[in-house]
């Protein structure tokens, strides 16, 4: 096990204890546990730290593979189509009024993972390089974007509408043990099938004719990229929604600590994800608002688009 895993991972045994404590409600720990703090702590606020666990370890695993498959740093996980899919799958329960019922919403929105998924290996085809996979996820995303827009413009109520619009910017809030059961075998599949395409993704680095005259199959790669990115992007989107730059941001956190091999950047990653969104919920749930509690979504992005237009900056002065 690497250093930076190794940190990690003890950060994170630090700060998931501490984040049960967070909240409207606060628990004192030197105080014995009563039968509210006990429902608390069960009910509500474990289930949602894990989600944040794994909601960002599946967006930290993706973002560095993407930017390994694509050679650019600024790529996301979003870039695929993949999460605007889920997204799309994810409004049209809403618009059809399904997303009452039962487990309507998060199988919707793995249907619009998987149609996105789908669309994507049809359009890159078989011989497809990085650069018309690209763009057909730029398509798709951009489709999807407007099919959503869509759907909200022609929303049958406005309670709707507003369900719809609530739900785009992500977050935590209310979610349960019944989501955690849905995204953790998706999440930890995703990352299984993603640190599988490490040795392809390596092989890249050298570029894509180096990387076909060591053996690797580019077909095989973007199978499994596929693979790996609709599964935690798909499973993370299909129970809190939209939740941006994570997956952008992670890699650069931790590529400085490691040897900057994809593969050596994809649990690292996955762990660093784990800890943003773990601390940024928590930060989410204390922070006083008078409307209410500060959506995941919104507090990730305010976050990130400084952080993107710093390394944009950054890549602008050298290419100067």
């Amino acid at each position: 096990m690497t250093r930076p895993i190794t940190l990690l991972l003890a950060a994170l045994a630090l700060v998931l204890p501490l984040s049960l404590l967070a909240g409207r409600v606060w628990i004192d720990p030197t105080a014995p546990l009563g039968p509210e703090a006990s429902l608390i702590l069960a009910e509500l606020r474990l289930p949602r730290a894990l989600l944040a666990v794994l909601i960002g370890a599946g967006l930290g695993a993706s973002g560095a593979a993407m930017q390994g498959y694509l050679r650019n740093p600024l790529a996301d996980p979003g870039l695929f189509g993949i999460a605007p899919g889920a997204a799309l799958g994810a409004v049209l329960s809403f618009w059809t009024g399904w997303a009452s019922t039962g487990w309507a919403l998060p199988a919707f929105a793995l249907i619009g993972a998987a149609g996105a998924m789908f669309l994507l290996t049809l359009i890159a085809g078989r011989q497809g390089g990085v650069v018309l996979f690209t763009l057909a996820g730029m398509m798709i995303a951009s489709l999807a974007g407007a099919l959503m827009s869509l759907a909200i413009s022609l929303s049958p109520t406005p309670f709707a509408m507003s369900e719809i619009v609530t739900w785009l910017m992500g977050a935590l809030t209310d979610r349960s043990w019944r989501e955690v059961w849905i995204a953790a075998p998706l999440t930890l599949a995703g990352i299984g099938v993603l640190q599988a395409a490490g040795r392809g993704l390596d092989a890249l680095t050298l570029g894509e004719a180096a990387a076909r005259s060591l053996g690797m199959d580019p077909r095989r790669l973007q199978v499994l990229l596929v693979l790996g990115v609709g599964l935690t992007v798909g499973g993370g989107v299909a129970v809190a929604g939209i939740i941006g730059f994570v997956g952008l941001m992670v890699p650069h956190f931790v590529r400085r600590f490691t040897d900057g091999r994809p593969s050596h950047l994809i649990l690292p990653s996955a762990l660093a994800g784990a800890l943003l969104v773990l601390v940024a919920d928590c930060l989410c749930r204390i922070l006083p608002l008078a409307g209410g509690e500060l959506r995941l979504g919104i507090a990730l992005s305010l976050l990130g688009a400084p952080f993107f237009l710093n390394l944009l900056l950054r890549l602008r002065r050298e290419l100067v």
